[in-house]
């Protein structure tokens, strides 16, 4: 278990966080620039000195200021993953891999075979950090923290440096990593499309205090992180299954409880969960079931709740059976259709971001005949 509890004063931020992290998968610190979340990972490094709190490890303090414990950095064994590999220019792939198994101070439990089959590094092991794409040289250095033997490994936003189409390369490994390796991961991020697709937890971060913690779907559903993903990212995470695919038509059905809702096709086998990312500004609502529209998913339900945001708009709860969707609606729709908690209602989703083990699509919106108020 992973467990902090500390506060860092830096001059104009305050930093006072506290969450735990189970002992395996990867944990996500999610939020926008300047929340906190790399101070935490470099506290739990070493390489910040929070001035109050613990930080405890597999049952290991590293830090504890009531007990005066501050491990030094090397005595924490932590692998760290930044943004840019920081690699060694003048080495080979393999020895600046060979290097991360000389800092190891504990007898090996993660072996050098076995680390460059997971992340595909076989074919480069000859190969100098200039000649590698981003996404390789992230890999090695990813490769290089694993073989220090870490009892956490921490990566500090470790795609924000790559392209989409490399990000989209190096997620595999990871996501291989998480499923094989075993240890532990605190993962800094401010994609919402990379902690749905890596993460078990999430700890969502806004100004140096922890918003909301705890299971990623049931922690990115909640309306109140809205100070974290912004107005028009806010929306509901649904675990969902995969129910069919058409490839006639480039489309597969997830099965969610409550309902179901077609998506543009994802790789993923029929029989194998995913996850449904729906956002708030692409549900609208009806008061009657339309017809002669585009939009594909048209699903009943039951107004759960309304909440006031900033300006124009207003967050519109819908429960379809035990689940609920968010729509984000103007106030003056609201009147006009007079909407209340209990009314039935139809959710007209336009667009469904899915993300799974196997695949991460982001569709174009369905253009539709219904304007979302």
């Amino acid at each position: 278990m992973i467990e902090v509890d500390i506060r860092i004063a830096r001059p104009g931020f305050t930093l006072e966080a506290a969450f735990s992290a189970p002992p395996a998968g990867i944990t996500a610190l999610f939020g926008r620039s300047g929340a906190g979340k790399t101070t935490i990972i470099q506290a739990v490094a070493g390489v910040v000195r929070p001035v109050r709190g613990r930080i405890v490890v597999d049952g290991t303090a590293y830090f504890d200021a009531d007990r005066h414990i501050d491990l030094p950095v090397e005595r924490r064994r932590v692998g760290y993953v930044f943004q840019d590999a920081r690699l060694f220019p003048h080495m080979s792939v393999e020895r600046n891999l060979r290097y991360g198994e000389r800092r190891a101070r504990v007898a090996p439990f993660i072996g050098f075979d076995p680390v460059v089959d997971l992340l595909g590094l076989r074919a480069l092991l000859g190969r100098r950090p200039h000649t590698l794409s981003g996404g390789e040289r992230q890999r090695v250095a990813i490769g290089r923290a694993l073989l220090a033997q870490p009892r956490l490994l921490l990566m500090d936003e470790p795609l924000a440096a790559l392209d989409e189409a490399r990000k989209l390369d190096i997620l595999p490994y990871i996501e291989r990593l998480r499923d094989v390796m075993g240890v532990p991961v605190l993962y800094v991020s401010h994609s919402i499309d990379e902690v749905l697709r890596l993460s078990d937890r999430v700890v969502a971060l806004a100004a140096g205090r922890v918003v909301a913690a705890g299971p990623v779907a049931e922690v990115m559903s909640r309306p109140d992180i809205l100070p974290v993903v912004g107005r028009f990212d806010l929306g509901t995470i649904l675990e969902s299954v995969v129910v069919a695919h058409d490839a006639a038509y480039g489309l597969s059905t997830l099965g969610f409880p409550g309902g179901e809702l077609r998506v543009p096709l994802v790789d993923v086998p029929v029989g194998a969960p995913t996850r449904a990312r729906v956002r708030s500004r692409d549900v609208a609502l009806a008061l009657q079931r339309p017809e002669g529209v585009s939009v594909t998913n048209r699903l009943p339900a039951v107004v759960s709740g309304i909440r006031a945001m900033e300006g124009a708009y207003v967050d519109v709860e819908v429960a379809i059976g035990p689940s609920a969707l968010h729509a984000m609606v103007t106030r003056e729709s609201l009147d006009r259709l007079a909407l209340r908690p209990g009314m039935p209602v139809w959710a007209l989703v336009k667009t469904v971001a899915v993300d799974s083990r196997g695949a991460s699509l982001s569709p174009p919106d369905d253009p539709g005949l219904i304007a979302q108020g």
